[in-house]
């Protein structure tokens, strides 16, 4: 795993999962990127309730989003978070179908990266509400690199491609 020299602070990432126990899965996913060499979680924003963006005949979704301080680049980081995945069971079924666990890089910092297996900022992270609730119940005053302060953005967008009833339901236990 390729460590960076210095600390590197306003890292987001995202969790989503909708079977095998959801508010479990992200609390086991929390505590796994916890234990990573180089990762120390800072906040989460506990747990949001949405409706399945990808085919409706599975359960709602749970999402959280923490921000985390690393040491990792974001190759490293991307790597650790497919392995959580992995411990955890992910398996894809569908294209946005169920999941045991998901976890998306949805901010690195201010940096903007465009590869072909990792898009930072996240493509949704201004469009969908379980993604932009929780950012901004953990920092309301968030920069989106190269767009401008996320409560803006979604304040005044004429229409968000998307309404999946997001909701707060509480605390990550």
């Amino acid at each position: 795993m390729k460590e960076k020299s210095a600390r590197v602070r306003g890292v987001y990432i995202g969790l989503g999962s909708n079977i095998e126990g959801p508010a479990l899965q992200i609390q086991n996913a929390i505590i796994a990127l916890n234990k990573i060499p180089g990762i120390k979680v800072l906040m989460d924003s506990g747990c949001f309730k949405s409706k399945p963006m990808g085919p409706k005949d599975q359960p709602d979704y749970l999402n959280a989003v923490v921000e985390i301080e690393t040491a990792l680049d974001a190759e490293a980081l991307l790597a650790s978070c497919q392995k959580i995945e992995q411990l955890q069971g992910r398996i894809k079924k569908r294209h946005w179908g169920e999941r045991t666990i998901d976890l998306d890089i949805l901010l690195y910092a201010d940096q903007i990266i465009t590869r072909k297996d990792l898009t930072v900022p996240h493509p949704g992270i201004c469009s969908r509400d379980f993604v932009y609730m929780p950012l901004l119940k953990i920092n309301p005053e968030l920069q989106v690199p190269g767009k401008g302060m996320l409560k803006n953005i979604v304040e005044s967008a004429s229409e968000i491609e998307s309404d999946f009833a997001c909701q707060f339901v509480g605390n990550v236990e």
